[in-house]
């Protein structure tokens, strides 16, 4: 199973000045502190949150995931 790239979710939604309150609206939360907890890994993305996130944030959806490299 692949990893969600928290780290580029909050540095591109801060690039692109999109508030957390845009984003759970977009994602159909109550409110900001919910993305939050979302955006911290409190809680996980589920799958259908995922291109949603890529839309508003104009990138690719394999750019959401952590890329692992294998040691030999």
């Amino acid at each position: 199973m692949s990893e969600i790239n928290l780290e580029f979710i909050r540095s591109k939604r801060c690039n692109r000045e999109i508030s957390m309150q845009r984003m759970a609206e977009k994602l159909g939360f109550k409110n900001a502190s919910t993305y939050l907890k979302y955006e911290n890994g409190e809680y996980s993305l589920k799958a259908n949150h995922l291109p949603i996130i890529a839309d508003i944030l104009s990138c690719d959806i394999n750019d959401l995931f952590l890329v692992k490299k294998l040691l030999k």
